[in-house]
């Protein structure tokens, strides 16, 4: 974490059995507000949650809206790359965290009618999101496992 910014001060290391759950978890959530034409994963964080909520939705009909605002090292200005027709009337945005919710608002322009959902939440962003699972501080780096690979960490004695 140390080639972060001085943002972030915690990690917070998501598995993929997690974000399976946390998926799963947020599709019950959705499920009991009704039903939705389709989903809008905002790519890229969004593409892996979108998957396990359409699939748990049994939702077909998937759209992205792209926008780049994040490197390793710290977020910049969101730059639309693709967006998507319509107000958003009976679609369901779904990406991976709000973070400051630059993005979301973007997002919430283009698509006013539609409901946002996340898997996680910072206390910036909360607020431009309905539905989310679990909130983490705003100083917590989520790292998300197609963001970290496994690797031999040598036993504490042996380490100097």
């Amino acid at each position: 974490m140390s080639a972060k910014s001085d943002r972030y001060h915690k990690m917070f290391p998501v598995s993929w059995e997690q974000l399976h759950r946390d998926g799963k978890a947020l599709a019950w959530r959705l499920h009991e507000i009704g039903e939705f034409k389709g989903i809008v994963a905002v790519t890229r964080g969004g593409l892996v949650p979108a998957a396990i909520i359409a699939r748990e939705l049994d939702i077909h009909h998937i759209d992205t809206v792209c926008i780049t605002s994040y490197d390793w090292k710290n977020q910049g200005e969101p730059t639309i790359l693709k967006a998507v027709e319509g107000d958003g009337e009976g679609w369901l945005v779904i990406d991976d965290l709000v973070d400051t919710g630059n993005t979301a608002k973007i997002i919430r322009e283009m698509l006013p009618k539609a409901h946002f959902a996340t898997l996680y939440a910072k206390p910036k962003g909360k607020p431009t999101v309905e539905s989310y699972i679990t909130e983490v501080s705003q100083d917590t780096w989520v790292l998300f496992p197609w963001d970290a690979e496994s690797q031999f960490v040598e036993p504490l004695v042996t380490q100097k």
